[in-house]
């Protein structure tokens, strides 16, 4: 029996719209990132079995949205939230290239540990942190069709820690906010993708 896990990254927020890192600071969805997660509860249409989220609001707002109208709370999961970025949270990818260029630059290029400016420390940790989630939950809802609200930092994390990817994987990953990536889980036999970075349901005429 198949086990069938969407990830989601969370809607729109005012700090995504300015290209900020936003790490674990608590930032809570935008007018489009709300009608964002509504286009992805119509998209999922009650079609889920369970809903885990980060405890961070962005990510809970878009869970309580995706869920309306069913019987099923969102499960906040701690090892969902997303990477701590330390120094760069609040900093536009511009500043923290600007201010930090010999830090940005190793974080971009180190293939075994991607150094952080605090916080998490390096992406390593995000990985196993990340991957172990995952898991863990895929293994508690072994053949259902479960649906995981989370950020686009751990999300890539984690699935840099399941293929067993270099570091610097990381940037060359993209998820768009409420973007659905899909992993299938069988019984004895390595994870699949079945989908990265799907965002149909934001197209007219889905």
């Amino acid at each position: 029996m198949s086990t069938i896990l969407y990830l989601v990254r969370h809607g729109e927020t005012p700090w995504n719209k300015l290209f900020r890192f936003q790490g674990r600071t608590d930032i809570e969805l935008s007018k489009e990132g709300i009608w964002q997660a509504q286009r992805l509860q119509k998209r999922f249409n009650k079609e889920f079995d369970v809903i885990y989220t980060s405890p961070l609001s962005r990510a809970v707002q878009t869970a309580n949205i995706i869920s309306q109208g069913m019987d099923i709370e969102p499960n906040v999961y701690r090892d969902l939230i997303e990477i701590d970025f330390g120094k760069w949270e609040g900093q536009s990818f511009t500043d923290i290239r600007n201010n930090f260029p010999k830090e940005h630059h190793l974080w971009l290029t180190d293939e075994d540990t991607g150094p952080l400016m605090g916080g998490e420390l390096n992406m390593k940790a995000a990985t196993i942190r990340g991957k172990n989630a995952i898991l863990d939950i895929a293994k508690e809802n072994s053949g259902k069709r479960t649906l995981v609200v989370a950020h686009g930092g751990i999300i890539k994390a984690a699935l840099l820690g399941i293929f067993n990817l270099r570091m610097n994987m990381y940037h060359s990953l993209f998820l768009d906010n409420t973007s659905v990536t899909t992993l299938k889980f069988r019984e004895g036999q390595a994870p699949v993708i079945l989908g990265l970075n799907d965002t149909s349901h934001l197209k007219e005429g889905y």
